[in-house]
């Protein structure tokens, strides 16, 4: 017999949702792909969009898409060019900042970006809508290849907000630590997020997880702020 939620009521209607139990999860052998793998769909169920990115020339020209679409603007090739190189890149301040601190700056607080079109005029891009979340894009993509750090990675998944690379997640398969998950982070910090143009640098979240346990920290300085996920 299916179970019904109310969602709201009034006098003149109400409205319900049916609830459909989740399965218990599995403490039997799962490997790490297998994982990875019923990580997406279960996103997928709930409404992230897959994408095969595989290249950072793609990473960027999806972001241009979805800021083109959440601002309801289509950037010229040279205001594109402009507007990333100054307001997602920083390029002009790349060697006085701490690019991870900026990027979170405009992430919580200064996220509608100005710059001067070709004709002149001021626009200005929202990176992330606030006021209407419901007007940003997520989806989800995995395996991502980085061949500009020090070192050729490959990431697990990561969730995109409208192009941007907000959150990590890194998997390992059951019974293994989840200190090695953190590990390979931290490796990633210091070999590869920064490199190319750096857009893994406005990640905000890492989550890490063996399929048992699971925790998330800030993408910050203060990495022994660690928090357990139920």
């Amino acid at each position: 017999m299916s179970n019904l939620n109310i969602v709201c009521q009034s006098a003149e209607s109400t409205v319900v949702a049916e609830y459909e139990p989740v399965k218990q999860r599995s403490d039997a052998y799962q490997s790490e792909a297998a994982l990875e793998n019923a990580f997406i769909k279960m996103l997928c169920d709930q409404g992230y969009e897959y994408l095969t990115i595989k290249s950072e020339d793609e990473l960027i020209a999806n972001l241009r898409t979805h800021l083109e679409k959440l601002n309801d603007y289509t950037f010229s090739d040279k205001e594109w060019k402009r507007f990333f190189a100054d307001n997602i890149c920083d390029a002009k301040d790349i060697e006085t900042n701490n690019p991870i601190v900026e990027k979170t700056n405009k992430i919580q607080n200064d996220n509608v970006q100005s710059f001067v079109r070709d004709n002149g005029l001021t626009q200005n891009i929202t990176l992330l809508d606030k006021k209407n979340i419901h007007n940003n894009r997520l989806q989800v993509i995995n395996q991502y290849v980085e061949t500009q750090g020090n070192h050729d990675t490959r990431y697990d998944v990561t969730i995109l907000v409208n192009g941007l690379p907000l959150v990590h997640i890194e998997l390992k398969r059951r019974g293994v630590p989840l200190k090695e998950a953190f590990n390979q982070i931290d490796r990633y910090q210091r070999d590869s997020f920064w490199a190319g143009c750096g857009l893994f640098e406005y990640i905000q979240i890492f989550v890490i997880s063996n399929g048992t346990n699971t925790k998330y920290y800030s993408n910050s300085t203060r990495f022994n702020r660690v928090k357990e996920v139920s």
